[in-house]
């Protein structure tokens, strides 16, 4: 290869009965004699944009002052112990945090808007747009920054973008206050009238990955032969093998068994789901797991395989609901997530809400933990994503949308350093820190919803 120039293609798919299974990068797939930076190694960043309702309890003067959310010193000199970001500790290198900046989109432009937050937050986030209130086909929001990003950098892989959620969506008819139930079901719009569907179950996330064009009659068969997806391309990967390097074939064969490992976990979940005991969710998909953490953490490694092998670049997560009343054991809280953000500006009640916000941020490291320890190029996956969390609501109990929860992790493919604590002016709107990170990303554009410049971080 190193004589010939030879080699693999990033774009090769191994196929086999409606499977569609893409490679992760190799050594094989960079020429010989030619730079990192002029290959598909060096591609653009990943970006992945996370939401999650209700605020956080370091939003109002009580949780400001105990730092519940961020932390006491601005700069690159911060302690995240007493804050519910104390479980990204171990990535504070890759951590940028924006604090006390706001998201006006989301607050109520008219007297009948008054009541519906709730029901027009989700759709703000990412769009900073300010939703037109119907429960009518005449729906209006915004692009959001996913799809800015996906119509720039998603056209050359086979999925341009995926958008994933965990708890139940309506999609159809009015949620409250006279909002349509799309501006609460998601947070991804491909243009101000086309909001993207969320899928919560891991199986059709995993066809979306690896059953791309299968026919209904393929697909029916594949499921009836009871086969693993992968056993549709064996052939090809041991011919791959072949003409790999010990190196690319031990990253190949983990690879495969990433692949494996997942495809068996949501076989598990649907043959539990399929067996007739009592659930915990009993309206929700067989694939959907009733734990909280398994289904997460399924949805993250979907996300991770995505990632590892070209299929996209793009994700969005939404991780809960407004108005979610489910109930977190592990954080130590048995009051529902919407009863706790009612806190009343209570301690006591405060501290609960911390605790299911800390929770909550918990779970992120597992995703950050494993796309540090990808190779990707020149770095690892971690190196070149950059993944965003937040809310567009702040102080819960006053369903108000100022000094809302927001952080950025990985490292942008260097455009982002991390280990910074950004606190700023009072009035900032939320949508700078978004076109900051939209013109690192090779974004032309002079704004973003309500923008009104960069932020220096």
């Amino acid at each position: 290869m190193f004589i010939t120039k030879k080699h693999i293609s990033r774009r090769t798919m191994l196929r086999g009965m409606g499977a569609a299974v893409a490679l992760p990068f190799m050594e094989s797939m960079v020429p010989a004699a030619t730079p990192l930076g002029q290959t598909a190694a060096n591609s653009p960043t990943r970006l992945t944009c996370i939401e999650m309702v209700h605020g956080c309890a370091g939003s109002n003067a009580y949780g400001i002052e105990h730092n519940m959310w961020a932390p006491a010193a601005e700069g690159r000199d911060f302690d995240l112990t007493p804050t519910s970001l104390l479980p990204l500790e171990q990535f504070q290198d890759y951590l940028t945090i924006v604090s006390n900046a706001d998201v006006p989109a989301a607050e109520a432009h008219f007297p009948e808007e008054v009541g519906g937050d709730h029901y027009r937050t989700a759709c703000t986030l990412y769009t900073q747009s300010h939703p037109k209130l119907t429960v009518a086909s005449d729906i209006y929001c915004g692009i959001s920054m996913d799809q800015i990003y996906a119509q720039r950098f998603g056209q050359d892989t086979p999925i341009s973008s995926i958008q994933l959620s965990i708890e139940s969506v309506d999609q159809a008819g009015g949620c409250g206050y006279g909002y349509s139930c799309v501006y609460t079901d998601s947070i991804s719009w491909a243009s101000p009238t086309d909001p993207l569907p969320m899928v919560r179950d891991p199986r059709a996330v995993f066809e979306q990955l690896f059953g791309g064009g299968s026919t209904p009659e393929e697909r029916k068969a594949r499921f009836e032969t009871d086969r693993s997806i992968l056993d549709w391309v064996t052939r090809d990967f041991a011919r791959l093998k072949q003409d790999l390097g010990a190196t690319d074939r031990r990253r190949l064969d983990e690879y495969v068994e990433d692949i494996r490992e997942v495809e068996q976990r949501i076989e598990r979940i649907e043959k539990y789901n399929s067996s007739g005991e009592a659930r915990e969710l009993p309206e929700a998909p067989v694939g959907v797991p009733d734990s909280y953490d398994e289904h997460v953490k399924l949805m993250f490694d979907l996300q991770l395989l995505a990632f590892t092998a070209g299929i996209t670049r793009i994700s969005a997560f939404k991780m809960s609901r407004d108005s979610s009343g489910r109930v977190y054991p592990p954080a130590g809280v048995r009051t529902g997530f919407h009863s706790a953000s009612h806190h009343g500006a209570n301690p006591d009640r405060l501290a609960d809400l911390a605790k299911i916000n800390k929770y909550h941020v918990s779970l992120i490291p597992y995703f950050l933990d494993k796309l540090k320890n990808t190779p990707d190029g020149d770095g690892s996956l971690l190196d070149h994503t950059l993944l965003m969390y937040g809310s567009a609501m702040g102080d819960s109990n006053l369903h108000n949308h100022v000094r809302v929860p927001f952080f950025m992790a990985g490292g942008a493919n260097g455009q982002l350093k991390g280990n910074l604590h950004y606190r700023a002016k009072s009035g900032t709107t939320i949508a700078n820190a978004m076109l900051t990170m939209l013109h690192r990303l090779g974004i032309d554009r002079e704004t973003f919803g309500d923008s009104t410049g960069e932020l220096p971080i």
